[in-house]
């Protein structure tokens, strides 16, 4: 008996294949790379070539519009593809040009593609969504004065984008900005085309970065801002943003950067990247940010109340040491979180100490006598204690910063000043543009110093109380110098 038309039949089949497939797959669930740390975060299957995100911004109340374009390689068959992304309404999804399925899953956007995705094969991922800056104080859109800005360390870009958000997944950027008229937005990177008017009466401000990036360190911000250029080193684009109303009272600050770049470079080699300044945004972060080619710092350090002005020039050294340690050379996987920090506390001692303010023996000694109680609340500085639910940011620790600078310092102690600056100088040199970890560096420095000090560092790393240092037999966990 027939009952349907030839064409029927056809459609009828054809759903009921996809329905036998739609029964097969496997349920979406949130995955994860395998970081000790954040055990979901980051996906595995693919390999992140780029990103190219638009938002459309209306005030820092409202939740932004957005698209997320994507360019990966599957590393393996994939018949669903994970994404990180949660904090926003999403409203479409292509892959490879066809509308694909999307389900939430923790976390997760997971999607279904239209056909499974082989290896090797190009990815192409199309997401339309919104990007929501309410209600949240757990990093990624920060509410300013007059905007927005971003920090998204150290799982907080999923809250802005769909991403693969993990350090050890970098990737090149481009960004399409659009704002009311009165409002200008910058990003990390270089400018594109002069920003192009729109009918509506906004502004659509374009950048992209000429280095790949972790999605940790990706800045946007959007304010009443001044763009203050300048030079630095051998023609470095030096480029500030801080509030307009604010702009000459903040130049002596503005005009430190340049001799900063060209201290560190002398002990590191070349500034890595394409441009570097300070965003300087009237918000309450509780800390400084590393985000790459612009690092984010609170209005209220140079407010010049409270912070003397050796300790402000310090910490912008802090973060100015990350464009080598941390942006330029990220972090394997966050338990080699002390790798950026403790590099980056290392130049702001040295720095500190070069204005002879606060020696470096003295902040180093003071360090090894609380070194022990940090390792008890933090864990070792290789291997750090999770951070509590609900307090991502409080992994940064004690123990990751002067706790960390404290086995550079026994380091260069046990194997000397000339083989230590070697290490620091092959370092952000062979690992360039990329992803290393404590195995990495532990290798490189005793190749750098002619023996294996793996027996040497790792009790440092690792242990659970601080080894005696180097030098100083009479250094001790007393209470701290006075």
């Amino acid at each position: 008996m027939q009952l349907t038309s030839p064409r029927l039949r056809a459609a009828l089949l054809a759903a009921a294949s996809l329905t036998l497939v739609a029964a097969v797959l496997p349920a979406p669930t949130p995955l994860g790379i395998g970081d000790r740390l954040f055990p979901e975060l980051g996906n595995p299957g693919y390999d992140v070539l780029s990103y190219d995100l638009s938002f459309t911004y209306k005030d820092n109340k409202s939740p932004l519009d957005a698209v997320t374009v994507i360019e990966a390689r599957a590393l393996r068959p994939m018949e669903l593809i994970n994404l990180d992304f949660t904090h926003g309404k999403v409203s479409s999804v292509e892959v490879n040009g066809e509308p694909a399925r999307f389900e939430t899953a923790g976390e997760d956007l997971v999607l279904t593609p239209a056909r499974p995705i082989a290896r090797n094969v190009p990815l192409h991922i199309t997401v339309r969504h919104t990007s929501d800056p309410r209600g949240r104080g757990d990093g990624g859109w920060v509410p300013t004065e007059d905007g927005l800005a971003m920090a998204n360390q150290a799982d907080a870009a999923h809250r802005v984008f769909p991403c693969n958000d993990h350090p050890a997944d970098k990737a090149y950027f481009t960004f399409r900005i659009t704002a009311p008229a009165g409002l200008t937005a910058v990003a990390n990177g270089v400018p594109g085309a002069l920003p192009a008017p729109r009918a509506a009466g906004g502004t659509t401000w374009t950048y992209r970065t000429l280095h790949p990036m972790a999605t940790e360190l990706a800045q946007v911000s959007v304010g009443k801002s001044a763009v203050v250029h300048g030079t630095g080193p051998h023609g470095l684009p030096l480029r500030d943003v801080v509030p307009a109303a604010d702009r000459e009272r903040l130049a002596p600050w503005l005009k430190k950067t340049a001799g900063q770049v060209a201290w560190m470079e002398e002990r590191v080699g070349r500034y890595p990247f394409e441009n570097y300044g300070i965003l300087i945004a009237r918000a309450n972060t509780g800390f400084e940010l590393e985000t790459q080619t612009l690092s984010l710092f609170e209005h209220s350090l140079f407010s010049g109340e409270g912070y003397p002005e050796w300790y402000v020039e310090s910490v912008m050294v802090h973060e100015l040491a990350h464009q080598w340690f941390g942006d330029s050379v990220s972090p394997r996987t966050w338990s080699d979180l002390w790798l950026n920090e403790g590099h980056a506390t290392w130049y702001e001692a040295l720095y500190a100490d070069g204005l002879g303010k606060y020696s470096l023996e003295r902040r180093m000694r003071e360090a090894y006598q609380r070194s022990d109680q940090w390792r008890a609340a933090g864990g070792p500085p290789a291997a750090p204690k999770a951070a509590a639910p609900g307090e991502k940011i409080g992994l940064f620790r004690p123990v990751v910063y002067d706790g960390s600078a404290l086995i550079l310092y026994a380091l260069r102690q046990e194997i000397g000043t000339a083989a230590f600056d070697r290490i620091q100088r092959r370092w952000v040199t062979e690992h360039r543009d990329s992803v290393a970890g404590t195995e990495d560096f532990v290798r490189l420095a005793s190749q750098e110093a002619g023996r294996d000090l793996k027996a040497f560092l790792e009790p440092w790393l690792y242990g659970k109380t601080t080894p005696a240092m180097p030098g100083h037999p009479e250094w001790s966990g007393a209470a701290p110098v006075e």
